[in-house]
């Protein structure tokens, strides 16, 4: 009788493939026979497929990237506004830029004369300095640009927000 190994478990396997009688310890003496009933069943532990061990590497491996590239940036941040002129803070340009555009660097208002973060219009962001759009600056531009006028001015240019 021919028996496919890929049909039995292993441990059935052996002891198929394997009688009692041809299982001699010590050369073939009668004492020294290991019978089937003497066998023990292996415990098999569940196989892991590579491919989920190997996602769950990659996931892993990608949150942790992410995570510390938003620490990076975050410490970039606060090195951009540790260096602010006036002593404005983080916390008071934010709300700024959350009340005039919602924090969206490209915002334009609805006829097109506030521009970018802050809303500034095309003279004030003059006035401190920049040049072009303000709202194609880069974010850390526009930010700069608004501590410099809360600087000179307070608050008084974001009359609604300020």
């Amino acid at each position: 009788m021919l028996i496919k190994r890929t049909h039995i478990a292993p441990a059935l396997f052996l002891a198929l493939a394997a009688p009692a009688t041809a299982l001699a310890a010590d050369g073939g003496e009668a004492g020294s026979r290991i019978g089937v009933t003497d066998a023990q069943v292996a415990e098999i532990a569940p196989l892991q497929r590579p491919i989920d061990r190997f996602q769950h590497v990659i996931h892993k491996l990608t949150r942790q990237i992410r995570a510390e590239h938003r620490a990076e940036l975050r410490r970039q941040r606060r090195e951009l506004f540790a260096s602010l002129p006036g002593g404005v803070t983080i916390g008071t340009l934010e709300s700024i830029a959350a009340c005039e555009s919602g924090g969206d660097p490209a915002a334009v208002s609805s006829d097109g004369s506030y521009r970018g973060k802050y809303q500034f219009d095309f003279g004030t962001w003059e006035s401190v300095g920049g040049s072009g759009d303000p709202a194609a600056a880069p974010e850390q531009e526009q930010d700069y640009r608004a501590a410099l006028l809360y600087s000179q001015s307070g608050s008084s240019p974001w009359p609604v927000c300020g």
